[in-house]
């Protein structure tokens, strides 16, 4: 149930019809344009938007989709019906070209793969057209529109008699004209031509006599006449004889064809109307292309869940100036079904409420709508608005009374499955006794079960919106310090309607402005007030959690490096201990022998002294030679303070500079204020720009002991993960440029580590996705990839898994 009956032209659908009636090439897709109705039947909105953004891939992938001779020949069909009536050559002219449109629509459809437009193809199914009908049109009517020669043995011989009575016509009158050109009778730049259908001779007026014949016409000015000689007139009666034998030959052609077509007439006309859905589902995808829309996920249930929708009639407005429209991100569900938006006036709210009003209605007409595919969008089957003012002379309806009978029928008719849009909610009367009916109103709403958004200024409505369950409170975002919309809805809090500011900014004199509030009472004026002051804090605490975020990233990141660095110097360390260890077991071993050795060699010798003293020698040589304590070398000693040399100059970046009071040289990285980042070794460090000292690249080298080092510019890690997307559109490129983004986009998702990536690629016939699947297997990292869900682009988007 729709109320009021002008929800189209409240909502701006009305103009939605025109822009497709634009995009139909014929009437035959504009017939349907009017036969859009709004609908809760789920299965049909599904099917009504799977063909639309079928077509809308076709409208962007496949320029070779026919799309001209969408002829009308509803009415040719309806003269055919008729027992004994003959269609003209023009008529059956239109119907060859329509239908050969048609064949061309279901070939291209049988040529592409069995999956690519599903929806479309079932579309095509019960569309037959005979061949031998088809092959009659072909073998009749050629493509000018006219009957073939051939199209009868009859006509064949007919035309070509014509064709010999006509030449030799021609070379008698020729003859006649030659003499009476050489008796002066006729003008050089006169020749033959054509009267009531006879061929005649121009002569001048006064020579009319000379040549007898019967004179068909005269010029304007009286000066020449047209006579037929009398010698041609039984030729010119013998050509005109032969075609009127054409004509009927003709006919009887014509009438045959119309008696062939009689009996294929059902078929022809389910074929005419697959044309005209064509037509018209062509037009919804271009209409959605133009609008950038999608097909967000439908479910069968009242549900808003929209991520950035835009208002389509907005959309195309701003683009044409150049400006974007602000999104809205919104979510009505079983928990908060009735949003109060409040806000400023002229801050958006009233298009907020249009861009829900028209999105669904749209959606609920089989049309693509400019939301994100991963939005939610449910089915409802009332559809009540109340936008505008519908006060009648006639009916003695006040702008007051009329919105309260609106509320009526709201409150009759509202159940689970409704949505509700209330625009300016309980305005019109007294303040006071406005808001408490519109509170009232409210309530009764809420119990119904139904869903809604409603715009207020009201404060007992965005009191009530905050204690009630089922009720959620929105404001339209406000710049509060300097008095600007921001055009963006925000869910959770109730919106200021900044009245005193704004009054302040347009220079109401201050001593008005104190008056009214003193007037209002300084309970409301701290309610606004406080939410003015939320609403500068939200955004200063906003800006901070981004910083804050950066940070903890920059410190996650840190610390990630060390400890990576920690872990690989204790595995260092564990390393060269275990070959410490090592080489000490073997020298102990080997050690443990020699002595071993040396008592036995004492012992076998029975202790004679030269004997003994040589073993004990070679005892002690392994000691020296094998035990050797190493060395180490001592560490040159840092020059002193007072052999650095000063450099004139500021610190720039790029300036060798030494901390004063240490020994310690670096070089400048970045500036940022009074602090400088500097890199010492391979250490950065920032340091405060009082505590540095300017010296010489000579000095610099000296206590370095090295060139100086080649300028690296490094990765911005945050900025990567803050700029980086996990979704890559390669669509319509070519496969070499294609590649080469993909490369550089698993580069960067293999730095920050993305578990998951999505490609976009496209159906088509499948060539690039196959040239990126086997170029992903090229990578180890790529654990395995797979087509993404159906609803979400199926084939056409490749999902990777990470390892």
């Amino acid at each position: 149930m729709l109320y009021p009956n002008t929800v189209e032209s409240k909502l701006g659908f009305d103009k939605i019809r025109e822009l497709l009636k634009q995009a139909c090439i014929s009437p035959l897709g504009q017939d349907y344009v009017d036969k859009i109705r709004y609908t809760d039947n789920f299965q049909l909105i599904d099917k009504l938007l799977r063909q639309t953004a079928e077509f809308k891939q076709i409208v962007q992938y496949e320029p070779d989709f026919p799309s001209s001779n969408y002829i009308d020949v509803r009415p040719h069909l309806s003269k055919a019906r008729i027992e004994g009536m003959a269609l003209s050559e023009a008529e059956f002219f239109d119907i060859k070209l329509s239908l050969r449109t048609i064949q061309q629509c279901l070939k291209f459809l049988e040529q592409r793969e069995t999956n690519s437009y599903p929806f479309l193809t079932e579309l095509a199914g019960p569309v037959a057209i005979d061949k031998k009908l088809t092959e009659a049109l072909e073998r009749v009517i050629d493509d000018r529109g006219h009957v073939r020669d051939t199209a009868s043995p009859e006509l064949a011989n007919i035309r070509r008699r014509i064709i010999a009575e006509n030449s030799n016509l021609r070379k008698r009158l020729d003859s006649i004209l030659k003499q009476a050109r050489a008796q002066g009778w006729i003008p050089d730049d006169l020749s033959l031509t054509v009267r009531s259908g006879r061929l005649v001779i121009p002569l001048a007026a006064e020579h009319k006599r000379k040549i007898k014949g019967f004179i068909h016409d005269e010029s304007a000015t009286g000066q020449t006449v047209f006579i037929e000689p009398a010698e041609v007139f039984d030729a010119n009666n013998e050509v005109r004889e032969l075609e009127y034998e054409e004509r009927r030959e003709i006919y009887r052609i014509l009438l045959a064809l119309t008696d062939q077509l009689r009996p294929h007439l059902p078929d022809v006309q389910k074929a005419v109307n697959f044309l005209a859905m064509i037509d018209f589902i062509r037009a919804k995808a271009r209409l959605a292309s133009q609008l950038d829309a999608g097909m967000p996920k439908l479910v069968n249930r009242p549900l808003v869940n929209w991520t950035d929708a835009r208002h389509p009639l907005l959309y195309l407005s701003f683009q044409k100036q150049g400006k974007k429209v602000i999104p809205l991100t919104v979510r009505l569900d079983e928990t908060q079904r009735i949003l109060i938006i409040s806000g400023p006036n002229a801050g958006g709210k009233s298009v907020a409420l249009k861009t829900i009003g028209l999105t669904q209605y749209m959606l609920q007409c089989g049309l693509l709508v400019p939301v994100t595919d991963y939005s939610e969008m449910g089915v409802f089957q009332n559809l009540f608005i109340d936008i505008g003012d519908e006060q009648s002379i006639e009916n003695d309806l006040s702008t007051y009374s009329s919105h309260l009978t609106a509320m009526r029928q709201f409150l009759v008719g509202a159940n689970k499955r409704t949505l509700f849009l209330i625009d300016e909610f309980g305005t019109g009367t007294e303040p006071g006794q406005g808001g408490a009916i519109a509170e009232a109103i409210l309530e009764e709403l809420n119990k119904s079960g139904a869903y809604g958004v409603i715009n207020t200024h009201y404060t007992n409505l965005k009191v009530f919106a905050d204690k009630t369950d089922g009720l959620i409170n929105g404001a339209m975002r406000f710049d509060g310090e300097h008095l600007e919309p921001l055009y963006a809805l925000e869910m959770g809090r109730p919106g200021s309607s900044f009245a005193f500011e704004i009054a302040s900014k347009i220079n109401l004199p201050n001593a008005v402005i104190n008056r009214a509030k003193e007037k209002l009472g300084s309970q409301q004026v701290n309610f606004e007030k406080l939410l003015k002051e939320l609403d500068i804090e939200k955004r200063v605490f906003a800006e901070k959690n981004l910083e804050v975020g950066i940070n903890q990233r920059k410190l996650a990141q840190q610390l990630a490096e060390y400890t990576a660095l920690k872990t690989k110097l204790e595995n260092e360390q564990k390393q060269l201990l275990n070959d410490a260890k090592q080489k000490a077991k073997a020298l102990v071993q080997e050690a443990n022998q020699r002595i071993e050795n040396t008592i036995r060699e004492i012992k076998e010798n029975k202790a004679e002294r030269e004997a003994t003293r040589q073993v004990r020698q070679n005892l002690e040589q392994f000691e020296k030679q094998t035990l050797k304590t190493e060395i180490l070398v001592d560490e040159p000693k840092p020059q002193q303070q007072e052999e650095f040399e000063a450099s004139d100059g500021a610190i720039t970046v790029g300036s060798y500079v030494r901390l004063i009071g240490q020994n310690t040289v670096g070089e400048v990285l970045s500036l940022r204020g009074k602090d400088a980042e500097i890199r010492i070794g391979d250490l950065k460090s920032t340091v405060k720009l009082n505590r540095l000292e300017k010296v010489s690249r000579k000095v610099f080298r000296e206590a370095t002991g090295k060139e100086e080092r080649p300028r690296v510019q490094g990765v911005d890690i945050n900025e990567k993960m803050m700029n980086f997307s996990f979704n890559l559109d390669i669509r319509g490129k070519r496969g070499e440029e294609a590649l080469g983004e993909l490369d550089q986009f698993i580069d960067n998702a293999l730095m920050l580590g993305y578990p998951e990536l999505r490609i976009v690629h496209g159906k088509g016939d499948g060539i690039l996705r196959t040239l990126v699947r086997n170029h992903l297997r090229g990578y180890p990292q790529v654990a395995r990839m797979e087509d993404e869900h159906a609803d979400r682009g199926g084939p056409g988007v490749t999902i990777v898994k990470m390892k």
